[in-house]
């Protein structure tokens, strides 16, 4: 959301890089369920600066197409020169700037979370989709956050502000199965992967451990000293947090 208490946002592509990193086994598991193969058109809705283009456009090759999508300017730019015969187009993902019936395969990774309809998304996902088409869909749930050491009353504490305040769709992963069905898609899998991390500096980056901690208690959700006994027991360690991305894989049921 767009509020951040006077604390900046992250840089978006550095951001991106970092998730990239930490996600790469679920993000792995991702690409195998689109299940590409040479000469297949494949759409990744809210493509960022480009990350995961590279290895869908080496899966479909030549032959085939990869098309991103994002509504910020900046990341088309970053995303267009990603890979060969990938075409990267800015668009709503509640109003994608492709024909009816015009993909193979769609993927979203971690953006539903952040639209005003998650089930406008799903909506627009159906519509592109050919017949007997696949989706992939990743989510994270923000309320299943859990880190050691530390109170866990503040980690129950820091979970409802991110989940209330900074994240628009926070615990849309346990959804994702029943906002494909009310799309007109079926089920095929829905699977949960759980990143674990182990180094407090690469957690508080990627998971907004020391900002949103700063943003609950300027928010006035968090005490300031129950807030600063947490984040120095976390950095003192050793540490570990993990949280639950739930993977989702829809089809659209042939004509």
């Amino acid at each position: 959301m767009a509020e951040t208490f006077g604390v900046p946002r992250p840089d978006k592509v550095d951001y991106y890089a970092r998730v990239a990193e930490a996600g790469r086994d679920y993000k792995r598991q991702v690409l195998t369920a689109l299940e590409l193969r040479p000469g297949l058109t494949v759409l990744d809705v809210g493509c960022g600066p480009g990350t995961d283009l590279p290895a869908m456009a080496e899966a479909v090759t030549s032959s085939g197409t990869v098309i991103g999508v994002d509504a910020e300017p900046r990341m088309v730019e970053a995303a267009a020169s990603s890979a060969p015969h990938v075409s990267v187009r800015l668009g709503d993902a509640h109003a994608l700037p492709l024909a009816d019936a015009s993909v193979d395969r769609a993927r979203a990774d971690r953006m539903v979370q952040h639209v005003a309809d998650p089930a406008g998304v799903f909506a627009e996902l159906h519509r592109v989709l050919r017949p007997g088409g696949l989706a992939c869909v990743a989510e994270p749930d923000w309320d299943s956050l859990v880190v050691d050491p530390g109170e866990p009353a503040t980690n129950r504490a820091f979970n409802r502000f991110v989940c209330s305040t900074m994240v628009r769709n926070a615990t849309v992963g346990r959804s994702l199965a029943r906002l494909a069905l009310a799309a007109g898609l079926e089920v095929r899998d829905v699977s949960v992967a759980t990143p674990v991390f182990r180094d407090f500096g690469t957690a508080d980056k990627i998971l907004g451990l020391s900002r949103n901690t700063e943003r609950a208690v300027r928010a006035g959700q968090l005490d300031r000293a129950e807030g600063d006994r947490w984040l120095a027991a976390l950095a003192e360690g050793p540490f570990l947090a993990a949280s639950m991305v739930f993977v989702g894989v829809f089809v659209k049921p042939a004509a």
